[in-house]
């Protein structure tokens, strides 16, 4: 368990501030279907501050619903970096698993991502939540010296080299520009624009890691087409809700397109 304070001084320090509350929301069904595509979900925990962002990892489900998609969700199967009292925004002294806070997003469907084939799946999409740069990848601590967990590394290659899509979103993108050298990947705006994009810092560190950073509105989605890698900003944005689910929309929908179903 980390203490706030051996955080602060740390260089991607404003990845460790509360930003917003979210609330939970469950699945919604939908009989549409336009794709037979299999994607798996990928998740760190269960609340923005300390694990997946509940939002972001429902409008990826809506919108795989309503395009059809069978979808299988996993996490890996270790502690939390650390447990945030989401109502104080303050560390809270008890320790948390990364794989059963995330069963409570997937309604007890998730599967240990050690489990993860990219041969059984046709695509994979990392939600954001500062989980993604706590428990799958040390980057809140270390931003560009950051290390990526092991079985997120293995998932991002072998779907990368088998040619099939990868969807990142919010602060995820990070793990894909640790991973894959050159990747384009999108955190939304360069500049904090008066508190309106306050990560824009991690645009920087996504150039630091090797990576191409390319500027997008909340409401798009970026496709590098040749390493069939898409993202959007998602909560990098402070903006309404719909906004943030149209561009994960947009997201989810360029994802199936590319799996070919």
């Amino acid at each position: 368990m980390l203490a706030v304070r051996s955080l602060v001084c740390r260089p991607y320090t404003f990845l460790l501030k509360p930003a917003a509350q979210t609330g939970a929301v469950g699945f919604i069904h939908t009989s549409a279907k336009f794709s037979s595509a299999k994607v798996a979900v990928v998740l760190s925990g269960c609340g923005v501050y300390d694990g997946t962002e509940i939002h972001e990892a429902s409008a990826i489900l809506v919108h795989l619903s309503r395009g059809g998609a069978e979808v299988q969700m996993y996490a890996p199967d270790m502690a939390q970096m650390h447990v945030i009292d989401h109502s104080k925004g303050q560390p809270s002294e008890e320790s948390r698993n990364v794989l059963a806070e995330s069963a409570r997003i997937a309604r007890g469907n998730i599967t240990d991502l050690a489990k993860l084939s990219a041969t059984n799946h046709d695509a994979v999409i990392f939600p954001g939540g500062f989980g993604a740069a706590k428990n799958l990848s040390t980057f809140a601590v270390d931003g560009s010296d950051c290390a990526v967990n092991k079985e997120v590394e293995r998932v991002l290659k072998d779907f990368h080299k088998a040619g099939k899509p990868i969807g990142l979103c919010c602060i995820s993108p990070v793990l894909a520009a640790k991973v894959l050298p050159g990747v384009e990947v999108t955190v939304g705006h360069e500049e904090e624009e008066g508190g309106k994009w306050p990560y824009a810092g991690t645009a920087q560190a996504i150039t630091a890691l090797g990576a191409k950073h390319k500027v997008k509105d909340v409401t798009e989605a970026h496709v590098d087409p040749k390493n069939k890698v898409v993202t959007s900003p998602a909560f990098m944005c402070d903006t309404a809700l719909h906004l943030i689910f149209d561009g994960i929309g947009s997201m989810v929908r360029d994802i199936l397109k590319l799996t070919g179903k």
